[in-house]
């Protein structure tokens, strides 16, 4: 669980963008974002496949 202390002089927008990037450093919004729905193993599969072509075609010289 992530956890910010609010410093007497600090200000809650300085708050708030430190609390945003601890939580995007621990995944927890995509963590989030991949357990909102039930995928089925093969959409899982596909998916997985799909990002490893891409990286692929990315890493590949042209």
């Amino acid at each position: 669980m992530s956890e910010v202390i609010i410093h007497e002089d600090e200000n809650f927008e300085r708050a708030l963008k430190r609390f945003k990037k601890k939580c995007e450093k621990a995944g927890i919004l995509s963590d989030l974002r991949k357990h909102r729905h039930y995928e089925k193993p093969s959409e899982r599969r596909k998916r997985k496949m799909n990002a490893a072509v891409r990286k692929n075609r990315r890493t590949r010289p042209a």
